[in-house]
């Protein structure tokens, strides 16, 4: 899950993320305010519906975070103390704090050189006995490895974190449909936002119908305190922006792709840069382009920390999702886990780097992040660049 305050950025003239709302959105939000219900009521109840008949899922249920979503997931599973989750290292913290929260262990893998999601193979050699659930992240909007679906055969669960990845699908089935239970986030930089927000998706009623009560206080249909629950309700007007962006997420998305289609023709193929791979039987929502650099292999050897100090003298927004794995965090360390754990992540962090990809990019401004990645690495040699406008 990616968070604003991991971004780096430096005096952008070309915004790295530029949240896409309009009056259509204001107006929702203003109705839902005048309606006299400002919490949980009929414009939530909508946004539901409306999600699962794009997810495909059965049960949708509103929370006021993508975090939320994971943390009710797992409760809702009944995953508590002594229980293990195996996930990756290479993602935002909220990924793996909601396994904290209910007091089970987290279990670290690698990640895949190629998509830099989950990998199959690591996450397997790390199941244990005491494995109830893997958590895998459709990272960066790229829908998790299917061959992940086979621990199942084993009584363990899938959590999908798709915070990232909401009109994105594998073969043909949406994200958010993937696991036996998923999260969505709706956080400000969102491909689909309601300033802050997020879902949890399931085939299950029996999982939805504890999400519900998880999200109000642990309150059973006698209004009764049944259970350990939280203050976790969507509010109306957060609802009505998000189901104004619902419309929006088809074109949000077309115009993410076109972007990235541009990076990838202008940037692929240059020495020392790799450009997102997307396996054939996938399509990928780009929340973030994120290419990687390696220093040892560009024309004039510059790694991507050079590249960033390039990009912000030349006010060109970028971010760095991750900088440093988790496990490698000091809220991890009791973990167990040191440098060298998962050298995969370990390169990827090292080398990662997004650029803008909104839908608000201009093709002058797309072409303008192109030209200075280029000068930066020492593809293009003809001329300085100084500022990008």
């Amino acid at each position: 899950m990616a968070n604003i305050t991991d971004m780096v950025v430096a005096r952008p003239s070309i915004p790295f993320v530029s949240p896409f709302v309009g009056e259509e959105e204001v107006e929702a939000v203003v109705r839902a305010l005048r309606s006299g219900r400002l919490a949980q009521g009929p414009e939530v109840e909508a946004f539901e519906r409306e999600i699962c008949a794009v997810t495909h899922a059965r049960h949708a249920v509103a929370l006021n975070s993508g975090t939320a979503a994971l943390h009710a997931a797992l409760a809702a599973m009944e995953v508590g103390e002594g229980d293990e989750v195996v996930t990756t290292p290479f993602t935002f913290a909220a990924t793996a704090t909601p396994v904290l929260m209910v007091l089970a262990t987290v279990r670290f893998a690698d990640i895949d050189p190629h998509t830099y999601g989950l990998d199959p193979a690591a996450a397997e050699a790390a199941i244990g006995p005491r494995t109830r659930a893997v958590v895998p992240v459709d990272l960066f909007g790229l829908p998790y490895d299917a061959r992940l679906d086979g621990v199942r055969a084993r009584g363990i669960r899938v959590v999908e974190d798709a915070c990232q990845a909401i009109g994105a699908w594998r073969d043909g089935a949406p994200a958010g449909s993937l696991g036996d239970v998923a999260a969505l986030s709706f956080y400000a930089t969102k491909n689909l936002t309601t300033g802050e927000g997020g879902m949890l998706l399931t085939r299950d009623a029996e999982t939805a119908s504890r999400a519900r009560a998880f999200r109000q206080h642990g309150l059973d249909e006698r209004g009764e305190c049944a259970s350990l629950g939280y203050n976790y309700r969507m509010p109306e007007m957060c609802a009505a922006l998000g189901r104004i962006q619902l419309t929006r997420l088809e074109a949000v998305s077309a115009r993410r792709r076109a972007n990235a289609a541009l990076y990838d023709e202008r940037l692929g193929g240059i020495a020392g840069i790799t450009t997102p791979f997307v396996p054939t039987n996938m399509r990928h929502a780009y929340h973030q382009y994120s290419i990687a650099i390696d220093g040892q292999a560009t024309p004039n050897g510059a790694d991507r920390d050079r590249v960033t100090a390039f990009l912000g003298e030349n006010g060109i927004g970028f971010g760095v999702y991750y900088r440093r794995p988790l496990h490698l965090q000091p809220l991890f360390a009791g973990a167990g886990y040191g440098p060298g754990d998962f050298p995969v992540a370990e390169r990827v962090a090292r080398q990662i780097l997004a650029l803008p990809v909104h839908p608000a990019l201009t093709r002058a401004q797309a072409d303008a992040v192109v030209r200075a990645v280029r000068v930066a690495v020492g593809a293009d040699r003809n001329g300085a660049m100084h500022a990008a406008r």
